[in-house]
């Protein structure tokens, strides 16, 4: 489903008329949060959440925490749900037997970088994690999920979109209110660019009761110099407007640009239809990173990949929190 604009702008008849079902969601994510006790599996848990519905940039964030935590010697495992993926769980994910109908894009793109986990036991998924000899757990996407206690929790936002306007699903983006979800977080990193960054911090920087970070999503060079490459793009992520503007910040000349829903299926069907298309555009197929793995193994050559990977201004308050961790 795609974001109604409305949640982007300030709070209007839609949003007001919403409300009260947007009170009711926010009661039931506190009654849930409420429940029960927190289990732990003998290692830290550092979750990587968010308080919006949608892509905000978790999975480079899960991957660059994976990358920092393993030059520090501690073998990180991720543990994710698996969305758009048929697991139950608790599996370990192998990029070279699953596919993404399977455990979902996010989890076999996470899979590259360190061993990973699909569970909608996210407390079942963490025990297993542990006992392959996991040091450390990241929780993907786990803000919201009750089921373990967090040693560290991270919200990560989209900089540009921010909190939208404020409310909660379906009055607006949100999973529950921002002071009641940034009380429970031990930083904020905020991603987008640099003029992004400013206005959120004017925005939000006074409602935020921890250290903020900025943070930018950098794309990796490709097999082909994409500066007055004629492409067809396509993007199937939260914002895809986001995929389309990197490509005309790197000098692409963007033909066609199909935004998909959320982790859709890339079916042969569809991919054959953009490659035609393509081929009548002089035109090479670009997709994200985490589109590629959702395309079959015969088509993935024919489709130019643009990599990211998220840059942090200043990890210091983070690195702070994982000495104490990790002492």
């Amino acid at each position: 489903m795609r974001a109604p604009g409305f949640w982007y702008r300030p709070p209007g008849l839609a949003s007001a008329l919403l409300s009260p079902l947007g009170a009711l969601y926010a009661a039931g994510t506190a009654r849930r949060l409420a429940r029960g006790t927190r289990a732990r599996v003998g290692v830290p848990v550092i979750c990587v959440g968010n308080i919006n519905a949608g892509g905000t940039g978790k999975t480079p964030t899960a991957i660059a925490l994976a990358m920092r935590l393993a030059d520090r010697g501690v073998a990180a495992h991720v543990v994710t749900r698996g969305h758009g993926g048929a697991l139950e769980g608790p599996v370990r994910v192998d990029p070279r037997r699953h596919r993404a109908s399977e455990t979902g894009d996010e989890a076999l793109l996470l899979a590259a970088f360190a061993p990973t986990w699909v569970a909608k036991d996210r407390a079942a998924g963490a025990r297993e994690a542990a006992e392959a000899g996991a040091q450390a757990i990241l929780l993907d996407d786990g803000f919201q999920n009750p089921a373990l206690a967090h040693d560290l929790s991270l919200v990560v936002v989209d900089a540009l979109r921010g909190f939208g306007n404020g409310r909660v699903l379906p009055a607006g983006p949100l999973r529950e209110p921002v002071a009641k979800g940034l009380a429970r977080a031990d930083a904020v990193l905020a991603i987008g660019p640099e003029a992004a960054q400013t206005r959120f911090a004017a925005s939000h920087g006074a409602d935020i009761p921890c250290p903020l970070l900025r943070g930018l999503l950098e794309p990796l060079p490709t097999g082909l110099p994409l500066r007055g490459l004629p492409v067809l793009a396509f993007a199937g992520i939260g914002h895809p407007e986001k995929f389309f503007q990197t490509l005309r910040e790197l000098g692409a000349d963007i033909r066609a640009a199909h935004a998909l829903s959320d982790h859709q299926p890339l079916s042969d069907a569809l991919m054959t239809r953009m490659l035609r298309e393509a081929k009548a555009l002089g035109a090479q197929v670009v997709t994200t990173e985490k589109d590629a793995v959702r395309l079959s193994p015969a088509l993935r050559p024919r489709v130019l990949t643009v990599p990211v990977r998220l840059v942090v201004e200043d990890w210091g308050p983070l690195d702070r929190a994982l000495d104490r961790l990790f002492a």
